[in-house]
């Protein structure tokens, strides 16, 4: 990481946080939902979201090595790939390093089979195979090093690390980005689109956005959930260190009201992760 190691000190580094939120309206608009949310319950007035699974996922990680990598993804019938039960990593390789995962030190070359000379991990993007999410709270400790550049990635503001929920496919997912080379926390919808200016056949909507800046290089709390409202809507809410940084309703979650996949979306940045969970809210 930088040419240094990280501690690996289990100690939660501290950052005080307040609510945020896109404006008055969204905290009206959250005021609305669970009043709504109350009378109706978590699967929503109209009977139009889909709760999902209840069934926990717990990541688990051996000791060392490669748990698997793009190549696996491009090449699912090949002897030589990296096979996961639990994830797919669609870019990038996700490693295990004294029992957490980490994506390795992030560069732009060719993964190969195993991983061995490059990680390709500047881009790195990791689902769960499981896609039964529908309410569900992602909990995860995280420990991000300051975002590099390389040829193929040059600097953007979203360099950093996000939470994946309601992952159907490159184009329909939330994102949920809790360090931001620009210091930004930020909570996005995006849907398929087929316009010259979509991302990956997707369109990101901005739901909502405030300044937080996590410290580099320690471990830090995220959780990230997104649960069935009233009317077709859906509540998401981003927390670090046990504070809420961000929350808001979407009004128009379009395919999103139904489960998918969770994972993590790492750009231009080394990131270590564990004792990563997927619970349903109400369990």
């Amino acid at each position: 990481m930088s040419g240094r190691t990280p501690s690996r000190r289990a100690v939660i580094g501290g950052l005080a946080l307040g609510v945020a939120a896109a404006g008055t309206a969204a905290v009206a608009a959250l005021e609305d939902w669970g009043h709504s949310a109350a009378a109706s319950g978590p699967s929503g007035g109209d009977g139009s979201g889909d709760g999902g699974s209840t069934v926990p996922f717990v990541a688990s990680f051996p000791q060392n090595g490669l748990v698997t990598n793009e190549y696996a993804y491009r090449s699912p019938s090949s002897p030589l790939a990296h096979d996961s039960a639990d994830w797919i990593v669609t870019s990038g390789s996700l490693f295990a390093k004294d029992g957490e995962g980490w994506t390795g030190v992030p560069d732009d070359g060719e993964t190969g089979t195993d991983s061995a000379v490059h990680t390709d991990s500047a881009v790195f993007r990791l689902v769960t195979r499981r896609r039964d999410f529908g309410s569900v709270q992602v909990s995860t400790s995280v420990l991000v090093d300051r975002p590099i550049t390389t040829r193929r990635t040059p600097v953007s503001d979203w360099d950093g690390g996000h939470v994946w929920l309601r992952y159907q496919s490159p184009q329909q997912l939330y994102a949920l980005s809790f360090r931001r080379r620009d210091g930004a926390v930020v909570i996005k919808r995006k849907i398929a689109a087929h316009d010259a200016a979509a991302v990956d056949g997707g369109d990101y909507t901005t739901l909502a956005q405030t300044n937080l800046a996590m410290p580099y290089g320690s471990w830090q709390q995220v959780t990230a959930s997104a649960v069935d409202g009233p009317a077709g809507t859906v509540l998401l809410t981003l927390g670090i260190n046990g504070r809420t940084a961000l929350t808001v309703v979407d009004h128009a979650p379009g395919p999103l009201l139904r489960p998918g996949g969770v994972g993590l979306r790492v750009d231009n940045s080394e990131l270590y992760f564990r004792d990563f969970t997927a619970t349903h809210p109400a369990g």
